[in-house]
C-alpha cells in the first residue's frame, strides 16, 4: 500500500479489520445470504467493541476522533467481505444514517442517538426513498405534521436497507406542504418502536441477499420535534451533504470489490486448464485481467484524491459524483469480464463469481444513479441544455 496515503496506524487498523472479516463474517456469508439476512445488531455490537463504528465521530460519545483516511481504510477492508449486503448495512451505519446526526445534531440528539450507533448498542437505518421518489428526492411525499411538541408523520419508505432491523432511522420528510420542492423537508431521528411504525414487508432482491430492505410504513406515528436534526426545512440540504459521504463510501467500497473479484478470476484462470495449458496463459485473458487491474488502480487513486479533499474540507460534490458514477460502471465491465473468464462456474450459484455478478449491479442504482451523476457533473461543468 503507498505510504503517500497511509502511515502504520493506517495499515494497523487495516490489519484488525481484515482479520476481522476472516473471523467473524466471511465464514457466515453463505448461511446470511441464504436466511436473506445477517445479524445486524450481534454483528454491529462486535463492530461497536472494537471502536470501528465511529472512526472519524467524536471521542466524547465513544467515536474515535481520526480523519476520513481511517475510515477509508476501514470502508476498503469490508468492501472485501465475501457478498455486497453486509458491507452495505455497515456502511448505512457508519456512512449514511448518521453523518448528518454527528454534523448536526444537539448534544442531547448525539448523546441519546450518535453514542449507541456508535456503539453498537442501536441499528440504524437511512430512510429516503419511497415508491415513487428514489433518485428524485425532492419528490418525497411523507409527512411530518407539526401538533405541539410533536410532529405526526403519515407515509411510506422503500428500499431501506437494514429496515427490518433498525431501532432508529434517519427519516427524511415534508414538514411544509406550502414548498413541494425542496425547502418543505427535514430530517428526523425516528425510533422504531414507535406506535404506527411497521415494516410492510422486506424486499426480494436480485442481488445483495444478505441485507435485508424493506417497506416501511407510518401511520399517525407521533415522533418529538426535539428529534428533528438542524432547522425545520433544511433536511433536504442537510441529506445532499451526507450524499456525497455516501457516495465516496461507495467508490470505497467499490474499489475493494472489484479488486477481489479480479483477484478471485485470476486465481481460477490459473487453475483452469484449457486446450493443455493454463487458461491465465491465453494472451487475451491475461491482457485484459492487465486492463482491469489498470483501470481499478486508476479509480482507486481517484478515490484517494476524493478523500484528500474531504479531509481538507474542500467541496468534493463533484468529485464524489464523478466517483459513484465510475464505481457502478466500472464494477459493471469488471463482473462481466470476470463472470465470462469463469465460463459455466461464474454462472452458478455454488461460485462466488455469480453473487459479485449481481451484488455488483445495485452500485449504478443505489444513492443516486447512473443517471443522476451525470446530471450533477453536467450541471457542475455547465454543459446542461438551458444552463
Amino acid at each position: 500500500m503507498s505510504s503517500l496515503y497511509f502511515n502504520e496506524e493506517h495499515e494497523s487498523l487495516r490489519t484488525m479489520v481484515r482479520s476481522f472479516v476472516e473471523k467473524e463474517i466471511n465464514p457466515h456469508v453463505e448461511e446470511w445470504e441464504e436466511k436473506g439476512i445477517f445479524p445486524a445488531h450481534e454483528l454491529f455490537k462486535k463492530l461497536g467493541d472494537l471502536g470501528l463504528l465511529g472512526l472519524t465521530y467524536p471521542e466524547k460519545y465513544g467515536g474515535g476522533g481520526m480523519d476520513f483516511w481511517y475510515q477509508a481504510v476501514f470502508l476498503e477492508e469490508i468492501g472485501r467481505i465475501q457478498c455486497g449486503g453486509v458491507p452495505m448495512g455497515i456502511a448505512v451505519q457508519t456512512d449514511m444514517a448518521t453523518p448528518a446526526l454527528a454534523e448536526h445534531g444537539t448534544e442531547e440528539q448525539k448523546e441519546m442517538f450518535l453514542r449507541p450507533a456508535i456503539s453498537g448498542d442501536a441499528v440504524f437505518s437511512i430512510a429516503v426513498s419511497e415508491p415513487d421518489a428514489g433518485s428524485d428526492v425532492a419528490s418525497i411525499r411523507t409527512r411530518a405534521v407539526a401538533d405541539g411538541d410533536d410532529y405526526i408523520i403519515n407515509g411510506s419508505k422503500m428500499w431501506i436497507t437494514n429496515g427490518t432491523q433498525a431501532d432508529y432511522l434517519t427519516l427524511l420528510a415534508r414538514t411544509d406542504d406550502r414548498d413541494r420542492g425542496f425547502k418543505g423537508m427535514s430530517l428526523i431521528i425516528v425510533p422504531t418502536d414507535t406506535p404506527g411504525f411497521s415494516v410492510s414487508r422486506k424486499l426480494d432482491k436480485l442481488g445483495q441477499r444478505s441485507s435485508d430492505t424493506a417497506i416501511l410504513r407510518f401511520d399517525d406515528m407521533r415522533v418529538p420535534k426535539a428529534n428533528r436534526i438542524g432547522p425545520e426545512g433544511m433536511g433536504f440540504m442537510l441529506q445532499m451533504q451526507q450524499f456525497q459521504v455516501e457516495r465516496l463510501a461507495a467508490a470505497l467500497l467499490g474499489a475493494a470489490g472489484m479488486e477481489e473479484a479480479i483477484k478471485m478470476t485470476i486465481n481460477y484462470c490459473r487453475e483452469r486448464h484449457t486446450f493443455g495449458k493454463p487458461l491465465i496463459e491465453n494472451q487475451w485473458v491475461h491482457f485484459k485481467l492487465a486492463e482491469l487491474i489498470s483501470e481499478v488502480d486508476m479509480f482507486k487513486n481517484y478515490n484517494y484524491h476524493c478523500v484528500r479533499k474531504f479531509v481538507d474540507g474542500q467541496d468534493m460534490t463533484r468529485e464524489a459524483s464523478i466517483a459513484k458514477l465510475k464505481a457502478g460502471r466500472l464494477s459493471r465491465i469488471v463482473a462481466d469480464t470476470c463472470l465470462q473468464f469463469h465460463g459455466g462456474m461464474g454462472y452458478v450459484e455454488e461460485y462466488p463469481m455469480a453473487r459479485y455478478f449481481r451484488d455488483s449491479r445495485l452500485t449504478s442504482i443505489g444513492g443516486g444513479a447512473d443517471e443522476i451523476m451525470l446530471g450533477i457533473i453536467a450541471k457542475l461543468e455547465g454543459i446542461m441544455p438551458g444552463r
